[in-house]
């Protein structure tokens, strides 16, 4: 359920303010490498809009930069309005999320989405993972890490010149 329709001017340009940050392919490539994930993107998340801006796909997920998903058809919705960080070894042995919508019409077993929130407080998007496979991402020295890689974005796109929350 990929969407690769054209972006609104201010959406467009909360992708390339991500892209512009150096090291965030670097992250990403590092998510993926410390919780074996195959899949990883910082996502723009709006009430009506999910929007890759820049990923890491070993997997042939298929997302590209600036093509979305269905918002309400993602966890990361619920992160928006939660705050909360969420972290899944293993959908099918977690009780609360086996019989979720989102894992099963993407195919994934374990799943990381971590909010990417801006200095005043407002929620840009996050930092998600998934993968086919479980994994365990729920290990205090990765969730530590990865919390650290959505500050370090969300300071950048605060110190970003020109960039407007």
């Amino acid at each position: 359920m990929i969407i690769a329709a054209p972006l609104p001017p201010d959406l467009a340009a909360d992708v390339l303010a991500v892209q512009g940050i150096d090291g965030v392919r670097t992250m990403l490539a590092e998510v993926c490498k410390i919780t074996g994930m195959g899949f990883a993107a910082v996502a723009r998340v709006t009430d009506t809009r999910w929007i890759a801006c820049q990923v890491q796909d070993d997997i042939g997920f298929g997302l590209e930069p600036g093509e979305g998903l269905e918002v309400r058809t993602t966890i990361c919705d619920e992160i928006r309005d939660s705050g909360l960080s969420v972290y899944i070894d293993c959908v099918r042995d977690e009780p609360a999320w086996r019989a979720h919508p989102t894992p099963i019409m993407y195919g994934f077993q374990s799943y990381i989405s971590v909010p990417i929130m801006r200095a005043d407080g407002s929620f840009f998007g996050t930092l998600c993972a998934i993968d086919p496979e479980p994994r365990p991402v729920s290990l205090t020295n990765m969730v530590a890490r990865i919390e650290q890689f959505a500050a370090s974005i969300a300071r950048e796109l605060d110190a970003t010149i020109g960039y407007a929350v």
